[in-house]
């Protein structure tokens, strides 16, 4: 075998099922159609049934097997639900990416405590609810990879982004637990924190702070190597954690960010 075949089969998903949080857009979609890219099948889960329907659409035009299921990942009933129903569509979990997320971009004096629960519960809560319900499934399989994200704000402060930090920062440390805990059924937990990358997240921040938008990207773009990130980016980052290339690799932390934190 040559190195280039070799390499191909340890990036291969074939025979693989990936359940993708937060895939309507942004980073999950990226991950989600690069993960197809390499064989596997895609359970596209996002609250946006519009346009998860129309990602799960996208992926399969690309002759590659997709659905979309709707669930509010700060449910366990939802999340319960959700798992049994991609596991009863595809047969197995094979991989997890735990990307829904939300911000505030507010300091803790003027964060609500709604908003507070909001942003704590979807960046944080979820993967815990998502990852007690598919862990047994992974078990049933021998094992698998879970990939949560985290943020560079997960590593280090930021400015006005209290709730966020907080919940990355749990996200960062969550994953290091995880994988001491599981490392024995064959499941691998890594995470990557991606720097500030060119989503409807993203822009939203500008829109928060009540800041232009292009020079709010202007300024994300201050890092060395002078751009903000594309959702592609980080899905290759996911790609490396889903695939066998990472089959020593766990209680990671990956940050993909420009040279952001440098």
């Amino acid at each position: 075998m040559n190195i280039d075949s070799k390499a191909t089969e340890l990036f291969s998903l074939d025979g693989k099922v990936a359940m993708i949080t937060g895939a309507a857009s942004g980073i999950g979609l990226a991950a989600a159609k690069r993960l197809a890219e390499m064989g596997a099948s895609i359970a596209l889960v996002d609250i946006n049934e519009p346009k998860g329907k129309e990602a799960a659409e996208e992926i399969k035009s690309l002759g590659k097997k997709a659905k979309f299921f709707r669930c509010d990942v700060t449910s366990d009933s939802d999340c319960r639900k959700t798992t049994e129903d991609v596991y009863q569509e595809f047969g197995r979990i094979d991989i997890l990416f735990n990307n829904a997320g939300v911000t505030r971009r507010k300091n803790i004096v003027e964060l609500t405590e709604e908003e507070w629960d909001l942003v704590l519960n979807v960046n944080l809560k979820s993967i815990y609810l998502l990852s007690r319900h598919v862990i047994p499934r992974m078990i049933d399989n021998g094992g698998g990879s879970i990939i949560n994200t985290g943020s560079g704000w997960g590593l280090k402060g930021g400015p006005n982004a209290t709730a966020y930090c907080a919940a990355k920062g749990g996200t960062v440390n969550m994953t290091r637990a995880m994988a001491i805990d599981h490392g024995s059924q064959g499941i691998r937990v890594n995470c990557v924190c991606p720097g500030d990358t060119d989503t409807e997240l993203l822009h939203d921040e500008a829109a928060q702070l009540g800041v232009d938008d292009a020079e709010f990207m202007k300024a994300a773009a201050d890092r060395p190597l002078h751009r903000v990130g594309l959702p592609e980016d980080i899905a290759n980052a996911v790609l490396y954690f889903a695939s066998d290339m990472s089959s020593w690799v766990t209680g990671s932390v990956l940050v993909v960010d420009g040279g952001g934190l440098a």
